[in-house]
């Protein structure tokens, strides 16, 4: 009768080509039990000079994109750039070249009823054949739950080739919009554009003409320091402490590229606007009423 319990035939054993001295370090100061510990021993790392700062960045970001998820990181519906699939093709052409984003969502009747993505490159298509139905250059629209996790996101943008995926809330509902863009930003931090400056070049800064570039993120003090503006005390009490938040406050929406609004006797212009955000302010005293202001 077989032994139902055989002896297993021992395997080769590997050798611990560890040094007395290894083994020691490692039983006195063992490896990081938790993600905090390891993030913790990248710096350490990087003080002993044996990364890089950048390296440092990456990694950890990469190990706090674990837990992160779709809504965490997403495009607020309210922020969204949508396009309506009845527009006609010169409302599609400046939407396009005011927001300069090369993908958006289409809808038909109701903002919640996104039929599919249009790609800003196929309205070529329609400029050469202007008889071509819209509908026909749409492609799938993805959608994810606001619950998604970044890892499995981003393996799904590289295997199914889309940029961009539609986030559901849990009533079923468009609570906003994900790119690969703001996957990877949370690995390598912002993917800056052409408008974006180094920071030691600052966030004003005078131009040609005599008026002046500033970005939409300066503090609303940088702004009244620079141009002598008085807020009042209720644009000073509100939620917010950047130049961009106050005109969208004020303006009631998100501005559009060429928008003006006054600000302590100066125009305020919207350049360029990027995730539903100014990026950058044109500005120049105001004239007529507004200069009273």
């Amino acid at each position: 009768m077989a032994d139902p319990h055989p002896e297993r035939a021992p395997g080769p054993v590997r050798e611990d080509k560890r040094s007395f001295l290894q083994k020691l370090v490692e039983f006195i100061n063992p490896g990081p039990d938790s993600r905090d510990e390891l993030i913790e021993t990248l710096a350490d790392a990087e003080d002993n000079e044996v990364i890089g700062a950048e390296s440092r960045v990456m990694l950890e970001g990469v190990l706090r994109m674990a837990d992160m998820t779709a809504g965490d990181v997403m495009v607020a519906a309210p922020r969204m750039d949508l396009i309506d699939i009845d527009s006609p093709y010169d409302e599609l052409l400046h939407l396009v070249i005011d927001t300069a984003h090369s993908r958006f969502p289409v809808y038909e009747g109701d903002k919640e009823n996104i039929i599919g993505i249009l790609l800003a490159k196929d309205l070529l298509k329609l400029q050469r054949s202007p008889e071509l139905n819209i509908r026909a250059l749409l492609r799938p629209a993805a959608f994810i739950p606001e619950s998604k996790g970044l890892n499995d996101l981003l393996r799904e943008f590289r295997g199914n080739r889309n940029h961009l995926a539609i986030v559901i809330d849990e009533f079923g509902r468009v609570a906003g919009l994900i790119t690969i863009e703001d996957v990877l930003e949370q690995i390598v931090g912002e993917i800056e554009d052409e408008f974006d400056e180094e920071e030691d070049e600052g966030d004003i800064f005078g131009l040609a003409d005599h008026t002046y570039r500033v970005s939409g993120d300066t503090p609303l003090e940088r702004v009244a320091e620079a141009f002598g503006i008085r807020f009042t005390e209720e644009q000073e009490s509100e939620d917010f402490d950047t130049i961009g938040g106050l005109v969208a406050h004020e303006m009631g929406h998100v501005p559009k590229r060429g928008e003006r609004h006054a600000v302590g006797g100066f125009d305020f212009v919207v350049m360029h606007t990027r995730g539903g955000a100014v990026r950058w302010f044109k500005v120049s005293p105001a004239r007529g009423d507004d200069a009273a202001d």
